[in-house]
């Protein structure tokens, strides 16, 4: 996918790191793989919720992009019973509350993918914070986001904006260079985009 077919494209791409926050049902998750395709053309993705063999799919049909490109840390087919080995690039937690074996596996992707430079996805901070209050959540993104940031990698994280508390969304949103809201309407599904020092976009379709 173009970086020309993204809206607010700009914004988009030369962040270092955005969060997308938004209701149930408002295209954060395919937000997020259309700004994969937009910054590389390869990602790693911590998944709590989705498969790896799902993930790679989705990657395919929302960039065009090859789904082999893609670096997988699969925090669900354990937990969901399957006996699976790691490979160079899909590694494998038992589950997402397990924070300290998602930060090891996510040290030996990166050092797998050195060479890629990919954009790093999170999907979902929601997920995480099934298990852990928000200040754990929230030192381990601060890592993560410090790994990445030494890396010269982008980060796109997502989180539910209705599943938490105001003060929740507060403290995981704040280390995040750049905010993505998304929304439904009656024409559809808009987005905006709030910098740290910048006053929010209009809210325009994508």
């Amino acid at each position: 996918m173009s970086v020309e077919e993204l809206p607010l494209a700009p914004q988009l791409t030369e962040t270092g790191s955005i969060i997308i926050a938004g209701p149930p049902m408002t295209g954060k998750y395919e937000l997020m793989h259309r700004i994969f395709g937009a910054r590389s053309d390869h990602a790693l993705v911590l998944s709590t919720g989705h498969d790896a063999d799902a993930v790679r799919d989705d990657y395919e049909s929302i960039t065009d992009n090859s789904g082999e490109s893609v670096g997988v840390i699969d925090c669900v087919s354990s937990e969901q019973g399957a006996d699976l080995e790691d490979t160079e690039y899909t590694k494998y937690v038992s589950s997402p509350k397990n924070l300290t074996d998602l930060g090891v596996k996510f040290t030996e992707l990166t050092d797998a993918m050195a060479a890629d430079d990919p954009v790093v996805g999170l999907h979902s901070l929601s997920q995480l914070l099934m298990y852990w209050e928000a200040d754990r959540i929230y030192q381990f993104t601060r890592v993560l986001l410090g790994q990445t940031q030494n890396e010269g990698w982008p980060t796109v994280a997502v989180i539910n904006a209705t599943m938490h508390d105001e003060k929740t969304i507060h403290t995981l949103l704040d280390p995040f260079d750049t905010v993505v809201d998304t929304r439904t309407e009656d024409e559809g599904r808009e987005m905006r985009i709030r910098g740290r020092l910048s006053s929010p976009t209009p809210w325009q379709q994508f």
